[in-house]
């Protein structure tokens, strides 16, 4: 993943010069919605077009994250490379219904975006609103098995926007804690062993607290 993110700093260098340089982790709660779910199997008696229940699990390994570095410019402006370590299992009423072993994202939908942010500093109480948004890809871990052969590997599957909304609060020059609500929408097409597709466009809901380090 952090491959991935080396094209996009090397975009945003020559625009970032002497900015202040921001670095967050973060973790929370993490969801997501129901979605359509279609699988095209070429020859076969298990195509499949349905809606699957997704669970996110967000504190079983392994953990739901992210981890983020911005760039921000004396405006209040910020730009930066976000990497989402989020994830979505099919429930038990779903693979029951299907009939499969296993249909899940939890090695990660992985998105990668590049973002742009607008902070509003000096508001009550000491805090920071801000409010951010981007385009990048998802590169998730896929794990299928429908019983014409497991799929369990790292693919690129499709475009993503993310959103978020939240406010920071500084302990010093240096460190700072944050909240926030966090919005992915991935269009994920992702290749199966034996042969076939899966497609899903998969929509991730969360609450995170995160900590960054300023330089």
């Amino acid at each position: 993943m952090f491959r991935l993110a080396a094209p996009l700093l090397l975009i945003l260098a020559p625009a970032l010069a002497n900015a202040e340089v921001e670095l967050s982790f973060y973790g929370g709660v993490q969801g997501a919605p129901h979605s359509g779910v279609d699988v095209d199997r070429p020859g076969t008696a298990n195509d499949r077009d349905f809606t699957a229940g997704w669970d996110g699990n967000s504190f079983d390994a392994p953990p739901y994250y992210g981890l983020r570095a911005t760039w921000w410019r004396e405006d209040n402006l910020g730009f930066g490379v976000d990497l989402n370590h989020t994830k979505v299992y099919a429930d038990d009423d779903t693979l029951a219904e299907q009939g499969l072993e296993t249909l899940e994202f939890t090695d990660g939908l992985n998105i990668l975006t590049l973002n742009a942010y607008r902070r509003f500093p000096d508001a009550a109480y000491g805090l920071t609103p801000y409010v951010g948004g981007g385009l990048g890809i998802a590169a998730p871990r896929v794990e299928y098995d429908d019983g014409e052969g497991r799929t369990d590997e790292y693919q690129i599957t499709g475009p993503a926007v993310a959103l978020m909304a939240g406010a920071s609060y500084e302990f010093s020059d240096r460190v700072s804690v944050f909240g926030e609500y966090k919005g992915t929408y991935s269009q994920n097409e992702a290749d199966l062993v034996g042969g076939g597709t899966l497609e899903s466009d998969i929509v991730t809901n969360a609450l995170n607290l995160g900590v960054s380090f300023n330089f």
